[in-house]
Formats: C-alpha cells, structure tokens, sequence
C-alpha cells in the first residue's frame, strides 16, 4: 500500500512540474536564448544571431512534432522566439530579444499577485483540475493557504528576475543579460516548482467525494 501511494506521490509531482512548464518547456525556451548569445558573440552579427535562434527554435518544434506532441506546445516555443527575433531585427539592438520574456514576467508577477490577494491563487485554478480536486480546494482553507503560498514563490521569482535583468537591459549589456537570463531561467525555475510542490503536497489534496465541512 506504501509503494502505491508514494507512486501517487511521484504521479502527482511529474504533473504538477508539467503544469508548470515541464523540462520540455524550459529546453524550448533556454536553448534558442543560449545559441542566440554564442552566435553573436561568434558572428558579432545580430542578423545571423536571430536566425541561429529560430533555427534551433524550428528544430525543436520538428522534435516536438516527430514525438507526436501537443501541438500548442509547438506552436508557442517556435512563434516566441521568431516574434523576440524578429522584434531585436527591427530594433537593431540584440538586447531586445530578451525584451518580451521581461514583459512576460512583468505580467504573470502581477497576476499571480493579484490573484493571491483577492484569494483565487492561480496555482490553485490551474492545479486543482489536474490533480483532481477541482475547484474544492476553495473551501478548505488549509488547502487554499497552501495554493497562496506557493504561488508567492512564483511573485518572488518573477519580481527577481526583472530586478536582475532590467538594468542590464537599459544598460544595453547583452552579454550580462543573455547570461542572467540563462542562470535565472533553468536553476530558478526548476527550484520554485518543486518548492512549489513541497508547499502543495505538505496539506492533503481534497477529496471530491468526500463531503467538506
């Protein structure tokens, strides 16, 4: 019985890391980012830098496809890094390419903020379906706790990361940036989805068939 439930443990974890962007997404994401700063280091070239970059973007969404995956996943990674090339071709400044995932953390920071603090934690919405307590989670505040705090993990971790890239983004450092982006996306990333986990899996999930007091 033991050996069951820590395989439901381990189910339940892998669900909550895919939920969240799984390996897939952050190689998707991290890759192109990583050839695109060796290439314009090497080719001194904006242009040939944003062409390495989807380049290796289009080969991973052949990847993707050839695994049979979602295609929503595919589409994202690809037309996400083509929109930052092309957006650093249009500018002329190869920092620009790193300006849309600044954006984004603007944005999901917020969010995750805001709906913690109204009481609607995103993780909570986004956990509850697939870890299949729906939206029962609401009515057991512990469980509900627990969807908050985690989800102030992901307000810090977005919140650091424009701290740490901004100025180097107004600084105009592509180098500096491509790195911090790097070291803050897989590292950081990989640490707040399993404290993440470690906060939701500390309360019991709620039983749907369960009557709740």
């Amino acid at each position: 019985m033991e050996q069951a439930g820590e395989k439901g443990v381990e189910s339940d974890e892998k669900k909550v890391i895919n939920a969240l962007g799984g390996t897939r997404g952050i190689l998707d994401s991290g890759l192109p980012s990583l050839v695109f700063l060796i290439a314009f280091n090497l080719a001194h070239g904006l242009r040939d830098a944003a062409m390495a970059a989807v380049i290796t973007s289009a080969f991973l969404a052949v990847v993707r496809l050839a695994r049979k995956d979602t295609i929503q996943h595919v589409l994202t990674g690809f037309v996400g890094v083509a929109f930052c090339a092309l957006l650093a071709r249009k500018t002329g400044h190869a920092t620009d390419f790193y300006l849309p995932g600044l954006i984004i953390n603007v944005i999901y920071g917020s969010a995750y903020a805001i709906f913690n603090l109204i009481g609607l934690p995103i993780l909570g919405l986004l956990l509850g379906p697939i870890l299949g307590e729906n939206l029962a989670w609401r009515k057991v505040p512990a469980r509900k706790r627990a969807y908050v705090r985690a989800g102030w993990l992901w307000v810090v971790l977005f919140i650091s990361r424009l701290i740490v890239q901004y100025p180097l983004y107004r600084a105009g450092n592509v180098n500096a940036l491509g790195t911090a982006r790097l070291v803050m996306g897989y590292p950081l990333f990989l640490l707040t989805a399993w404290g993440s986990w470690l906060v939701i899996r500390s309360v019991p999930a709620v039983k749907i068939s369960e009557p709740i007091e």
